[in-house]
């Protein structure tokens, strides 16, 4: 933590610094893209921030984790083969399965006539 308290101390600095000598005048480039480059660190110093408080925060938490849904998890077609005719075919020991039919392929719509 030691380090990131340091980048921060001396980003902040370095970004109050350029915003002072921007403001004293608003019209000079060279202060205008210091301070956008200041304000750049500052912003990746307080993602690294941002990133160790989420670690820290996972890491102290003792919640497990959320299982599988069920209707994610299952596999919808077990036990289940649809032939290409449409038959359904039961694999396992004839035990009765949802009869699943495949839809019938769609037709394609004729162009237009052109019109005249």
């Amino acid at each position: 933590m030691d380090d990131i308290q340091t980048r921060l101390k001396e980003t902040s600095q370095n970004c109050l610094v350029a915003y002072e000598s921007w403001d004293e005048d608003r019209q000079d480039k060279k202060a205008q893209e210091a301070l956008h480059a200041a304000i750049h660190e500052l912003r990746k110093v307080s993602s690294r921030l941002e990133i160790d408080l989420a670690v820290s925060e996972r890491n102290q938490s003792t919640a497990k984790p959320l299982p599988i849904p069920a209707h994610k998890s299952s596999n919808k077609n077990s036990g289940v083969a649809i032939l290409d005719s449409g038959d359904v075919s039961n694999v396992d020991n004839g035990a009765q399965k949802p009869i699943i039919q495949k839809s019938a392929p769609r037709r394609r719509r004729a162009p237009r006539k052109p019109q005249s």
